[in-house]
């Protein structure tokens, strides 16, 4: 895969911006390094004439920008999303740096959208949001002062896809995947789960513990592909006719 071709399937999704400026400071930070995918979930002010200022020449990645209501859509028709975190979160994997996932995050490309999503400049992600996601970035920050600025962070992950495709280093993916699942795809087969496991008797609605979260981590890091989940939902419906019959007949 060329670079350009590569770095135009990088969406770069901020989720409940407040600044417009650190909007626009993203913009400029993802030409400079040749991404023009820009996502933004639910933005506090936008558009907005301090966006297009700090954008500085970027003003086309803002125009061509989506503004959408939930992640949920900001992530639809991707076939990986790794979340922009600092801390250990429970129930996810643990952050592994920029540098170590943009290999990885490039080779996904050459299947479809990848998504880096970015959250709010006070609180970041939620726990659901980086759920949400595959797989968990961090960047190496000092720990005595790890407080880095939106466009700075979006800047740094560009630097390091950008870096991995100018030197066509890529993460070798598994010799037979297939065409991979996408973010809806995944997200279809794991409410089908949620549904057949509530009607068989085996979740519990009103004490879920942790099986959906454990259930979806499995799944993003399995690297399903779209066959695999047409295999599991026909299972799951199969599953469903015969609990249906034996509810009948009972």
């Amino acid at each position: 895969m060329t670079e350009p071709l590569a770095l135009s399937r990088i969406r770069v999704v901020l989720s409940r911006p407040s600044h417009p400026g650190n909007i626009g400071a993203a913009a400029r930070a993802m030409k400079t390094m040749g991404l023009s995918q820009l996502v933004l979930v639910a933005p506090k002010s936008f558009p907005h004439p301090e966006a297009s200022s700090r954008a500085s020449g970027a003003t086309d990645v803002l125009d061509a920008a989506r503004v959408v209501n939930t992640l949920e859509e900001a992530l639809e028709g991707t076939v990986l999303a790794a979340a922009m975190t600092s801390r250990i979160r429970e129930m996810c994997a643990a952050p592994r740096w920029a540098s170590e996932v943009a290999p990885e995050l490039l080779a996904f490309s050459a299947q479809g959208d990848v998504a880096v999503v970015f959250g709010n400049e006070t609180f970041g992600l939620s726990n659901e949001e980086v759920m949400a996601c595959q797989r968990a970035v961090t960047i190496p920050a000092n720990t005595e002062y790890a407080s880095l600025n939106l466009g700075a962070a979006v800047q740094v992950i560009a630097y390091e896809l950008r870096r991995c495709a100018l030197e066509g280093r890529l993460a070798p993916l598994p010799q037979q995947l297939g065409e991979v699942a996408t973010h809806d795809d995944v997200e279809r087969l794991v409410a089908h789960f949620e549904r057949a496991m509530i009607e068989s008797g085996f979740l519990d609605p009103e004490k879920p513990r942790r099986l959906m979260p454990r259930l979806r981590r499995l799944f993003g890091r399995a690297a399903v592909e779209r066959e695999e989940v047409a295999i599991l939902r026909g299972m799951l419906t199969s599953f469903e006719a015969k609990v249906d019959r034996n509810t009948r007949d009972s």
